[in-house]
This record gives structure tokens, sequence and C-alpha cells, in this order.
């Protein structure tokens, strides 16, 4: 029997060349302690000091030095157009992750939300890609909702 490999080192965005990749959706990315698979089949134990959301080129690296790239797995999502401040306040106001480009928003497919969005005069539009959202305000990866 051999043992699992281990990671307990992320590195940003990493310039060094990767042995694998492992596709994680939106969810996925967001981790302490799990065992993983690469693409290539290879399993290893993610244990970190505390919970991280992985961006896509982040590498995982291996006790042993060996590299893992994170990509974003494609996913449903909701293609918002229309006006983009407007809309975005809105689905913000909701606490609700979003990738902002120039032209359209991207938001995690919700059939609630869309109607919403909609009623305000959007064009939506489902797609199939990956999801890449805005982190949070403050240095975090990603938006808790808080109590008011």
């Amino acid at each position: 029997m051999t043992d699992t490999p281990r990671a307990s080192v992320i590195k940003p965005h990493s310039h060094s060349e990767a042995f694998d990749r492992i596709e994680l959706d939106y969810e996925a990315r967001f981790l302490r302690r799990k065992r993983l698979t690469t693409a290539g089949g290879i399993s290893f134990i993610l244990d970190l000091p505390e919970t991280v959301s992985l961006d896509e080129g982040n590498h995982i690296v291996l006790d042993d030095g060996r590299e893992v790239v994170v990509v974003a797995a494609p996913e449903p999502l909701l293609l918002v157009r229309g006006h983009i401040t407007r809309l975005a306040w809105h689905i913000g106001n909701r606490h609700t992750p979003c990738q902002i480009e120039a032209d359209h928003l991207l938001i995690r497919d919700d059939h609630v939300l869309e109607q919403m969005l909609q009623k305000l005069g959007a064009e939506v539009t489902h797609v199939t890609q990956p999801f890449t959202p805005e982190g949070g305000a403050y240095g975090h990866g990603r938006t808790h909702s808080h109590e008011h």
C-alpha cells in the first residue's frame, strides 16, 4: 500500500510548471481539508490551516514538490445583459457571487434570481462556462452574507 500524497501549500497564480491539473467548480474551490483527484488520476489530501477560496491558476503544492494547477470547471450560469450598474446592485444586494464583465454579468443559475432580473428588464441567457466571480471587498476570496 502506498501513502496518499498530501498538500498544505497554495501558490497564487504560479508560473512554475505543473505536473497535472484539477478542475473544480466555484463551490468545490472553497475548501480546507479534502481528498482530491487530478485530471491524470492522482489522488491527494489537501490539508490547509484554514478554509480558502482557490482561484483559477493557483497551484496546489504537494509535499513532494509537485504542483497541480487549479482550473475553473464549466458550470451552469446565467449571463445577464441590460443596465449593468442597476442589475449589479440588485445582485449584490442579495449577496450573490457575480462575475463582472464589460458588457454583461455572470451569476450561478438560479430561477428566482432569473425571474427577478427579467422583471428588472434584463436579458438573461443560460450558459455553461467557468465561473470566476469578484472576491470580497476586504481581501477575502469570497463574499459572505452578514447580519443586518
